[in-house]
């Protein structure tokens, strides 16, 4: 006789899946249609039907540094064709957000991120640093010195400098948490995967991965959420072109302060701010309309296919609550500046609290989604998990 496996479940990591937004995870019965209908599994290493049996089981250890977990697009095709309403991309969703947990360089940050109950300390950490830093420079009624010309401008409210040194200090405890994350995570999946069959050129396996998330072609294998394509391309390279725009304005500024460069054709080297001819401007403001329409897309996407797909959680929530607060503060901040309006130093300050929020919590939020997938897609190609 063949010996027996004892299975010892994990019952607070299956709890806390069905908190956490799978909630609908007793409903499976194991039919298999969620493989069936994926597009984006690989069909000799299905998913997500046997994390749905390890999620009831509570196999914890086999699923938080699963590689398939972080695969999964949430493209929702499984959720809309269950025949049980078991929404295995909300299950695998909830698990992911473990799997964040598990990985963090800093937990109670991921705590931060995921749970409802301490969205108050999400924004107050943020809130407060930059009130300190208002207090500080004499700010804190909101109100600054008018810049050259009688004009209302930012940095007379917070200083570049300032801003520049909060900024480099949070993106680096940002990279630092990806890279302990990636690093787990790496690790973690390398266990599960025992003696893998490297492919011999992890820096082409990266360069594949990252057109292919570049391109977002995985959401065009989507049905039922296709176009979330167009609302995470539109965030994605507005995104980069903000963070083009942001290069830019301290090229500027260092430029002129540093190397003397003076302004010359179009180009206003010096402080802010800059006419709204300037390029940096114009991209600015292109990058800022394609921020908006992708809020938009998602957002109305969302909405639309609740009723297929899910409404989310609190993770997806707060995650599209802290940009859109980016974009809606930042728009506003400058609507006010070119009307003049004092209100603009509150909103400039929501602003950067909401920009800090964005990039402080990236590794712990759905954010890290970018660090982690990515890296599941890499090890995938590397161990020849995503072949056919």
């Amino acid at each position: 006789m063949s010996e027996a496996t004892v299975i010892k479940p994990d019952l607070q990591f299956v709890n806390e899946i069905i908190k956490g937004g799978g909630e609908s995870l007793k409903k499976c019965y194991q039919c298999a249609t969620c493989s069936v209908v994926c597009n984006v599994t690989p069909e000799g290493n299905p998913f997500p039907r046997k994390e749905m049996v390890l999620a009831q089981w509570g196999q914890k250890d086999k699923l938080i540094t699963s590689a398939d977990v972080w695969l999964c697009h949430q493209c929702s095709d499984c959720t809309a064709y269950c025949p049980r309403g078991a929404k295995p991309g909300e299950v695998l969703n909830a698990i992911r957000k473990q799997s964040i947990k598990h990985v963090a360089m800093v937990p109670f940050f991921a705590r931060i991120a995921t749970e409802a109950k301490l969205l108050p300390v999400l924004f107050a950490i943020p809130m407060v640093l930059f009130y300190v830093i208002l207090v500080v420079l004499g700010n804190a009624g909101f109100t600054a010195p008018r810049a050259e010309g009688n004009i209302m401008a930012y940095h007379k409210f917070v200083p570049v400098p300032v801003i520049d040194t909060v900024f480099i200090l949070t993106a680096i405890f940002a990279a630092t948490s990806a890279f302990v994350g990636i690093k787990r995570l790496w690790n973690g999946m390398k266990a599960q995967a025992g003696e893998m069959q490297s492919s011999g050129s992890l820096v082409g396996d990266i360069i594949s991965s990252v057109t292919t998330i570049l391109a977002h072609s995985k959401f065009a294998d989507c049905n039922v959420n296709r176009t979330r394509q167009w609302g995470h391309m539109l965030l994605f390279y507005s995104f980069a072109g903000l963070a083009v725009v942001t290069t830019w304005a301290i090229v500027y500024l260092y430029g002129f302060e540093l190397l003397g460069i003076q302004p010359f054709g179009p180009f206003h080297f010096g402080e802010s701010p800059y006419p709204n001819s300037d390029p940096v401007k114009i991209l600015a403001l292109a990058s800022s309309i394609a921020f908006a329409a992708g809020i938009v897309i998602l957002l109305l996407n969302r909405l639309s296919k609740a009723g297929k797909a899910g409404m989310g959680s609190y993770f997806d929530w707060i995650f599209l609550t802290i940009v859109t607060g980016v974009g809606a503060t930042g728009m506003l901040s400058w609507a006010l500046r070119l009307a003049d309006m004092q209100a603009g130093y509150f909103v400039y300050y929501l602003h950067l609290v909401f920009i800090w929020s964005l990039f402080a919590y990236a590794p712990y939020s759905k954010f890290a989604h970018l660090f982690y997938r990515t890296t599941a897609m890499v090890f995938a190609k590397n161990s020849g998990r995503d072949k056919k």
